[in-house]
């Protein structure tokens, strides 16, 4: 017999998740369940303006949503309902206490745990999703198994998504990791979890594992292409200093089948929800073990995407006459990446914040994040929001394109040019644009690592 399945948080895991898991299991009741009553009735609205932006999510929602996906502000019953309990809540970086500014804050995760054991009326297999230290397992075990009758099973069900396109890496994923206690319960608990994702992964694709290399790996795995945009960023400067032009170096470096092109594209950094605190908890864990040097060297990682941000605000301060006051910047793009609204650690809004101390004249422009960088944005002064890229560009004296919308290479640059003030510059960190044509027209423009 299939069991329901139920996901503790409707966010940018749960929802997209359970929506694909519901699809691929079309016999299983599949639940979403959130404290938070106004993102649900998003994931339950009738014209599907869902909470998160993700290219194909609304499809496989309207497939769904009312057959065998449900979304529901009641997590007692789900809990009791359902066999099989995913916990896909935030544990964003601590900011106070021990371990502040490296350690996941782990408060809401330990409150789902105390819930989720108020709630039991049954054994129940806990699955981990959200990016979790190593042996946190361990501890929702210890807080789950001191219960008078049911037994849980603690496993860890790391998410290998990229934001943008989570619904493909979902029904094509690289890999799936489900790590578990060795003894008999938790190898019966792995292969519960194992047989969702049977339903349409490769057998030889599903990997398992203990539950602390589980744990490790997700952090591992982001720590090594956080370091790899790190790198490429590095040499960037160098290129920048040298004559070298950085696309050339990252094609002829990527051509190394050891190395492999990927995430070797120089640029702002790395954003979003993920790369910066996992690695962050990774210095902490290594930190808290004596591992000084690894901590060291993680941090450098960390340490080389916040200078390119500054670097990037200096290239600018440079280039226009060594002072930026009252002059108007506009951002194109303020999301981390392109095909999200995902605005969490983007590097546009360290890049604001940085020509808001030089007293610009921020004009931002997105054609999806929009109302998350006025939140993101609510302490600065001087910032106008803009959805039209010719009405955003009109006036100012340069261009920062920070996201590399598709669109954006297909805007009709003469106009933008005649509206600007003049010498106009466009500064391209993406390296998306066709700088040849752009210069014919009259911009100034920059590049990162050219």
């Amino acid at each position: 017999m299939n069991k329901n399945i139920v996901c503790i948080g409707a966010g940018y895991i749960g929802g997209p998740t359970m929506a694909v898991i519901a699809k691929m299991n079309p016999d299983r009741k599949v639940m979403v369940v959130d404290i938070n009553a106004e993102r649900i009735a998003a994931w339950n609205s009738e014209d599907y303006s869902l909470p998160i932006y993700e290219p194909g999510l609304v499809d496989v929602v309207k497939e769904v949503r009312g057959k065998n996906l449900f979304f529901s502000t009641d997590i007692e019953g789900a809990v009791k309902e359902c066999d099989i309990i995913f916990v896909g809540v935030n544990t964003p970086t601590k900011m106070f206490g021990k371990g502040a500014g490296r350690a996941s804050d782990l408060q809401y995760w330990e409150a789902t745990a105390r819930e989720i054991k108020r709630f039991a009326e049954n054994d129940k297999i806990i699955v981990e999703k959200s990016t979790l230290p190593v042996r946190t397992a361990a501890a929702m075990e210890a807080i789950l198994n001191d219960h008078a009758e049911y037994r849980f099973t603690v496993l860890s069900n790391p998410e290998f998504l990229a934001e943008g396109t989570a619904i493909k890496d979902l029904l094509e994923p690289d890999r799936v990791l489900i790590g578990g206690p060795q003894a008999e319960c938790g190898l019966c608990a792995i292969q519960e979890v194992v047989d969702i994702y049977a339903a349409w992964v490769a057998k030889e694709k599903i990997l398992t594992t203990n539950v602390w290399s589980a744990e490790l790996t997700k952090l591992a795995a982001n720590a090594f292409l956080a370091q790899r945009v790190s790198s490429i960023n590095a040499i960037a400067g160098l290129c920048e200093a040298t004559g070298a032009d950085v696309d050339e170096v990252a094609r002829v470096v990527g051509a190394d089948k050891r190395i492999g092109p990927k995430f070797l594209k120089a640029g702002p950094g790395f954003g979003g929800s993920c790369f910066k605190k996992d690695v962050l908890n990774l210095v902490y864990l290594c930190e808290s073990f004596g591992l000084h040097t690894a901590a060291e060297y993680w941090m450098g990682v960390i340490k080389m995407n916040d200078h390119q941000q500054e670097r990037i605000v200096s290239r600018l301060f440079k280039e226009m006459f060594n002072t930026l006051a009252n002059k108007k910047v506009a951002l194109f793009g303020f999301a981390f990446k392109a095909d999200t609204g995902d605005t969490r650690e983007t590097p546009a809004g360290t890049v604001a914040r940085l020509l808001a101390d030089e007293h610009v004249r921020i004009t931002i422009t997105d054609p999806k994040a929009l109302s998350n960088a006025k939140h993101d944005l609510s302490d600065i002064g001087d910032v106008v929001y803009e959805e039209d890229e010719y009405r955003a560009a009109n006036g100012a004296d340069a261009i920062v394109l920070m996201t590399d919308w598709r669109h954006y290479p297909t805007l009709d640059w003469q106009k933008i040019y005649d509206s600007m003030r003049k010498p106009a510059l466009v500064f391209d960190t993406r390296n998306c644009l066709d700088a040849e044509q752009l210069r014919k027209i009259g911009f100034k423009v920059l590049n990162v690592g050219k």
